[in-house]
């Protein structure tokens, strides 16, 4: 069996580009499982230093990034910054929002989820783009 070197790197690289852990491509009798983070063999956990993956100026930037209120994303989804598309976003950078008001909507198995404001603030950034994956705890705006 030929291993195509081109599937690997595609693969490796939505790691990055969608802030993935694993991913898994199957193409008939073809299956490929690309993950970073943690190697296991039978099933055992092997700690890593995963600083090897990052590069510093991601570390910087995500310093940089983390001062402030945090809102996360309380699910795994796609995350919308509008009820629909076309419609008026519900958070504009520079924009004071409440405490409970609704900062996106997370898509998960079909169903939108409204994510509120952990607190009361002004828009300092909006750190997801409209129709992004997103990760259980991600940052996905900072207030001031």
């Amino acid at each position: 069996m030929k291993i195509d070197k081109k599937i690997i790197k595609e693969l490796s690289d939505y790691l990055d580009e969608f802030n993935l852990t694993e991913l898994e491509y199957t193409e008939k009798d073809t299956k490929i499982k690309v993950s970073k983070g943690n190697f296991s063999v039978n099933n055992q956990p092997i700690p890593i230093n995963n600083n090897s993956y990052l590069n510093t100026e991601s570390i910087k930037e995500k310093k940089v990034l983390k001062s402030g209120i945090e809102v996360t994303s309380p699910i795994i989804g796609t995350a919308y910054h509008a009820p629909e598309p076309g419609a008026k976003k519900f958070v504009e950078v520079g924009k004071k929002i409440k405490k409970g008001d609704t900062v996106m909507i997370v898509e998960a198995m079909k169903t939108m989820n409204h994510v509120p404001s952990s607190a009361d603030g002004i828009v300092k950034e909006i750190c997801v783009s409209d129709g992004q994956p997103v990760e259980f705890g991600q940052t996905i705006i900072i207030l001031e």
